[in-house]
């Protein structure tokens, strides 16, 4: 143990969290320092045994980060080439062909729910955001009713469905499936992207948000540029045929023997590593002549720079997780929250909620969440697959002024700060809370 004291170690908890909020919030320290320093300091109380948080913070950030690394940087390759290709707008163009013209909001929130869970959020919109100024102009509707299911849609993947990185390392950090989080994950950003297309369309139309005609004919439709992009078969396949074969992995374990055939060449297979290589070369099939020197320099380039934050972030998380392992905080908190009588569930809710409103960041929110509420999933009952889903249910609530993402959304939009506060934070507040529901339903039945 770190150490034996209730106190010392609730103390330290408490602190490191307060440190790391105010450096972020109100010194705008970069993460990574905002999280290594009061980890680091929590070493300085007295009554730690200092050899043992030295090997309790190695084994965190070692253990953590060997088993998605790879993996991160190959998620963030990917969505590289989806970005270049035109892959993202071959998406969206199938669903408005789906679900037809006169239903645009639709069609880009469903666009935003494939799409977040190769691309971030952010990227997402801005390849997306000229398209839904011409939706809108088109359709005599305006910004809100247009763009807000996208914004919610995009956000919520991005927080729950691996590979994108946040959720990539909230799984590592608790222990779950990766199947079976990419299944369940799937089914909950759907059901809560829906819910915030519903949003939009009863308080859009009455929020001020005109569309501009600065973006219009940004896209490869309005350039006359359609026949550049990808078939419909070749932008899902680099997306969909990865999450097949790791969710595939996950049921060949669970439902087959061990020795069997199947069960050993899904092994190999559903491995993120293979499977998303696989993802990536069916995306570089869709690259054009272009980016033949691209591809293969500037673009892994750009993943690997995306990806170092993510990789040393999520490592960190890992060595907070396993020095509250060594500690009584684990077994205090969890009795607190047993004495509130909430669904123990609702923790690692809290936790991300918390995390983003304070940070700002998703991936903040769903990394914090995972890592203190990692070392409590015995104690509360809850298994990796709830715990990391709750987390990242809780990581989307609310989107504000303190979010990156919001600003990407409310300057490309042309919103009115007041109409952009309503429609994406009333949208994230909409998406999160039906995310948690339905979390607490899977949870409640047993299939988490």
């Amino acid at each position: 143990m770190i150490t034996d004291s209730p106190a010392v170690a609730l103390a330290g908890l408490v602190a490191v969290m307060a440190l790391l909020f105010l450096l972020i919030t109100k010194f705008r320290w970069h993460v990574f320092l905002a999280l290594l320093v009061p980890i680091l300091l929590f070493a300085a109380v007295p009554g730690i045994d200092r050899t043992v948080f030295i090997e309790a913070f190695e084994q965190g950030f070692g253990g953590t980060i060997e088993s998605i690394a790879v993996v991160i940087v190959l998620g963030s390759v990917l969505a590289e080439a989806l970005k270049h290709t035109g892959g993202i707008e071959r998406i969206t163009a199938s669903m408005i062909g789906w679900v037809g013209q006169t239903r645009m909001p639709l069609a880009l929130t469903l666009s935003g729910f494939v799409i977040g869970v190769a691309i971030f959020s952010d990227v997402g919109y801005v390849i997306l955001n000229p398209l839904v100024h011409s939706a809108a102009l088109a359709t005599g509707t305006n910004m809100s009713l247009m763009a807000t299911g996208l914004v919610g849609a995009l956000q919520l993947a991005h927080a729950l469905v691996p590979p994108t990185p946040g959720p990539l390392a909230a799984v590592a950090l608790v222990g779950a499936d990766l199947g079976k989080v990419i299944a369940a994950g799937g089914l909950v950003t759907l059901v809560a992207s829906i819910a915030g297309w519903v949003f939009a369309l009863v308080a859009g139309p009455h929020i001020e948000s005109e569309p501009s005609r600065e973006f219009v004919g940004g896209s490869f439709m309005e350039q006359g540029r359609g026949g550049e992009l990808p078939s419909t078969l070749s932008a899902y396949a680099p997306i969909v045929v990865p999450l097949l074969l790791i969710a595939g992995q996950s049921v060949a374990a669970s439902a087959l023997d061990e020795a069997h055939l199947v069960n050993r060449i899904m092994l190999y297979l559903g491995w993120p590593v293979v499977a998303l290589g696989i993802g990536i070369l069916l995306a570089f099939r869709n690259t054009r002549q272009e980016h033949r020197e691209d591809r293969t320099t500037k673009w892994i380039e750009d993943a690997l720079r995306t990806s170092a934050m993510i990789i040393v972030v999520t490592g960190l998380g890992g060595s907070l997780s396993q020095i509250l392992r060594a500690t009584p905080a684990v077994d205090t908190v969890a009795e607190w929250m047993a004495g509130t009588g909430l669904p123990s569930i609702f923790l690692p809710f809290i936790i991300g909620v918390i995390g983003n409103m304070i940070t700002g960041s998703t991936t903040v929110g769903v990394i914090t969440a995972a890592a203190i509420a990692a070392p409590m999933m015995g104690t509360l009952g809850l298994s990796p697959e709830a715990t990391m889903l709750a987390g990242a249910s809780g990581s989307i609530i609310v989107k504000y002024v303190n979010s990156s993402y919001f600003w990407v959304c409310t300057s490309l939009s042309r919103m009115p700060l007041r109409s952009a506060l309503i429609s994406f934070g009333g949208v994230t507040l909409v998406n999160g809370v039906t995310a948690m529901a339905m979390v607490y339903l899977l949870w409640a039945l047993g299939v988490i």
